[in-house]
């Protein structure tokens, strides 16, 4: 591994062997943590999650686990249910008697289980749900969020996008609370710094069910410069499909939101859409000696690359044992507090949690698509610190309700 980042998880299971006190791991009970996630129904991506927390946990047991316990995650399929999500909530609580709870993609899943852990005052590291309900609308005392927000993948690419020309754009997203809330902060930005600019057309298809001709014959209808898309797994691969057959991203430029993600560029092949602005995750072009940690490990592990959520799953894990080594315990109220004062270096580099509404500061990797040996690939990509990007205390706090 490489060679600063392995002294550093050298240090950190020094100092959880140190907070242990003076019992070897393996005679205290574990440290039991209930993790909720879509793995039936988002198979690509949880996998991956699954086995980026799985190197990450067995990494922290053999340097000595945290406060001289070993972690123990309990994993939990919620099937891409709310309703789901909530019974084996209960069911890990209740039952397992965990200590804390995490995970979770969908974003109507993660509000779900948020509203669990509010209402039974458990703590909940919400992993990868994106909405930006989960931390202000419906923020709760119990819920911290890590990916990086809607907010904030929407506003960088605004930003990148107010540098061109382009005045007319259209739109296309899912039809639920991500695709509205993507769309909405994206055109507020952009209109921000580009008052000149229109907005001509809206497409809003159900989630996982485009109907990719009629779609693509909307979107290109007003004759648009340029268009923002939020669309992803199969929904993305039938209109990068159909639209790549009707000419419709020719001679226009296309912001996408996470289509940089290798989850929704593997399926595509060779027919990833170059020249498109995107988010997602260049794992293969990121040289930094605690990316390059990772990735050698997840590879000699696994046998294979990591996609972003195996990148979430592990700094996730790295995330819960520095919380607890710093409250000393797993007492809600205690993680709470050390959450909001927490520091963690991890492969993208340091993060930490704000305060006000519980938002870790990961960033986000900004690039181009481009076909390279048959396959999609980010070229021309920057890392943009998620610190630099967030919203005001004062319009956090416009946002968030009364708990």
């Amino acid at each position: 591994m490489g060679a600063r980042f392995a002294v550093k998880l050298a240090v950190l299971a020094a100092g959880l062997m140190a907070l242990g006190g003076r019992a070897d791991a393996a005679d205290q009970p574990p440290i039991r943590i209930g993790d909720i996630s879509s793995y039936s129904a988002l198979p690509i991506g949880s996998r991956g999650y699954r086995q980026g927390w799985e190197l990450a946990r067995d990494q922290i047991n053999e340097r000595g686990g945290v406060l001289g316990r070993k972690l123990e995650i309990i994993s939990r399929d919620d099937a891409g249910k709310p309703d789901a999500a909530v019974s084996q909530a209960a069911q890990l609580v209740d039952a397992e008697h965990v200590d804390l709870l995490t995970g979770t993609i969908l974003s109507n899943v993660g509000l779900a289980v948020s509203d669990f852990a509010k209402h039974r005052k458990v703590f909940f590291l919400a992993s990868q749900p994106l909405t930006d309900a989960l931390i202000w609308e419906k923020r709760s005392h119990y819920t911290f969020r890590l990916r990086p927000s809607t907010y904030t993948q929407t506003t960088i690419l605004a930003q990148e996008a107010a540098k061109l020309p382009a005045k007319r754009w259209a739109t296309i997203a899912p039809n639920y609370e991500f695709g509205q809330a993507a769309v909405a902060d994206f055109k507020k930005e952009l209109l921000r710094l580009r008052p000149d600019v229109e907005f001509i057309s809206e497409q809003w298809p159900p989630l996982g069910k485009l109907d990719a001709g009629s779609v693509v014959q909307a979107l290109t209808a007003g004759n648009p410069d340029a268009i923002f898309n939020v669309t992803f797994g199969s929904d993305l691969a039938r209109l990068v499909r159909e639209g790549t057959t009707r000419g419709a991203f020719a001679n226009r430029t296309v912001f996408s939101l996470l289509t940089g993600e290798p989850e929704y560029l593997a399926p595509l092949k060779d027919e990833a859409p170059a020249g498109w602005v995107v988010t997602g995750y260049p794992w293969s072009e990121i040289a930094t000696p605690e990316h390059r940690a990772f990735v050698e490990a997840y590879r000699a592990r696994f046998k294979e690359t990591p996609n972003i959520g195996a990148l979430i799953g592990y700094i996730n894990t790295f995330v819960l044992a520095k919380a607890i080594e710093i409250a000393g315990s797993t007492d809600t109220e205690a993680l709470i507090t050390a959450m909001e004062h927490v520091n963690v270096d991890t492969p993208c580099g340091p993060i930490a949690f704000r305060a006000v509404d519980h938002q870790s500061t990961l960033g986000i990797y900004i690039g181009k698509l481009e076909l390279k040996d048959g396959q999609g690939v980010m070229t021309d990509w920057r890392y943009v610190d998620g610190a630099a990007h967030q919203p005001t205390t004062t319009d956090v706090l416009a946002r968030i309700k009364d708990e």
